[in-house]
C-alpha cells in the first residue's frame, strides 16, 4: 500500500494515525492490521453483512464499466475532482476513483467498502489507491480533515463522516440515480424501484454539514446486447434478489444526477 494512502487512515479502535511496517499497519497504541496478499487492509472488525457486493457483482460491474456505458459519467466525477488526496466510499471495484488519478498524476486515494472482494478489485484498478475494508456507516478509519475530495457514486453516504474527513475547501462528489435510470430494464424485468427527488433529498439531509455547488445531469440512451443487459441487473443490489433466467438485446438509458458540495465551516 502507498505510504501516502497510510498517512490518510486511522485506527478503527483509536483514532490515532497508521504507520506502515512490513506487511502490517500499526498504530502508537499497538493495535495492529496485516495486509493482505493482494495489498488492501480490513479495518472492518467484524464480518462483512449479507449486502456486500459479491465476487459475481464486481465481475458483471466490471464488464459494464469495460463497455464504456459509463465512461461519461467517470469523466464528470473525474472533473469535480479537487487536490490530490481522495476517498471513494462505497467504491465497489474503484472504477471512478480510478479514473480521477489518471487524470492526477500527484494523487493517491482511498477505495473504502464493505466487501473484501470489493478490496481486492479497487487494489487491481490502479496503484495509487489503497483498498480498505471498512463500513461507510460507522465511523471511518480516516484522520480528521486529511482529504481534499470524497466522492460517493450510487453508493451510501455518511454525511456527518464525510464532513469531519475533509478539508475546508474540499469537495463532496455524489452520483445519484434518477428515476429514468436503467429505463428499458426496470420495467421489463421488476427492477428495483428509484425514488424521482432523491437529489432534492440529498440536498435536505446535507443542510448544516454542505452547502451545494453544482448539479449536473447526465442522460444517454444506448443499445446493448443481452449479455450487458444481465450484468447491468446482476451489477446492483437487484443481484440479491431473483435475477431473470432470460435477458433480451435493446436500449437502455443512463440517467443520474452529479452533485457536488462545498463543507460549511464547523
Amino acid at each position: 500500500m502507498d505510504a501516502r494512502a497510510v498517512a490518510l487512515l486511522a485506527c478503527p479502535v483509536c483514532a490515532q494515525h497508521l504507520e506502515l511496517s512490513p506487511g502490517v499497519l500499526r498504530c502508537p497504541a499497538g493495535h495492529s492490521y496485516d495486509l493482505a496478499r493482494q495489498g488492501h487492509v480490513n479495518l472492518l472488525g467484524g464480518a462483512e453483512p449479507a449486502n456486500a457486493d459479491t465476487p459475481a457483482m464486481l465481475q458483471a460491474r466490471g464488464r459494464v464499466h469495460a463497455s464504456g456505458l459509463f465512461d461519461e459519467v467517470a469523466e464528470a466525477v473525474a472533473a469535480q475532482v479537487r487536490g490530490s488526496r481522495l476517498l471513494e466510499a462505497g467504491a465497489g471495484n474503484g472504477f471512478y476513483l480510478a479514473r480521477a488519478l489518471e487524470r492526477r498524476p500527484e494523487a493517491v486515494g482511498i477505495a473504502l467498502d464493505v466487501s473484501k472482494a470489493a478490496a481486492r478489485a479497487a487494489v487491481r484498478a490502479h496503484p495509487r489507491i489503497g483498498a480498505v475494508v471498512a463500513d461507510v456507516w460507522r465511523n471511518l478509519p480516516i484522520r480528521d480533515r486529511c482529504l481534499d475530495t470524497v466522492l460517493c457514486v450510487f453508493a451510501p453516504r455518511n454525511l456527518p463522516e464525510f464532513r469531519r474527513v475533509l478539508e475546508a475547501d474540499g469537495r463532496l462528489v455524489v452520483v445519484l440515480p434518477n428515476a429514468g435510470h436503467l429505463d428499458g430494464l426496470r420495467d421489463r424485468y421488476g427492477l428495483l424501484k428509484v425514488d424521482a427527488d432523491k437529489a432534492e433529498q440529498l440536498t435536505e439531509a446535507a443542510a448544516g454539514l454542505f452547502e451545494p455547488v453544482e448539479s449536473v445531469r447526465i442522460s444517454a440512451a444506448s443499445q446493448v446486447d443481452a449479455e450487458r443487459a444481465l450484468d447491468l441487473i446482476a451489477m446492483g443490489p437487484n443481484a440479491f434478489h431473483r435475477l431473470p433466467e432470460a435477458v433480451s438485446a435493446g436500449e437502455i438509458t443512463v440517467d443520474v444526477t452529479l452533485l457536488s458540495f462545498r463543507p460549511l465551516p464547523t
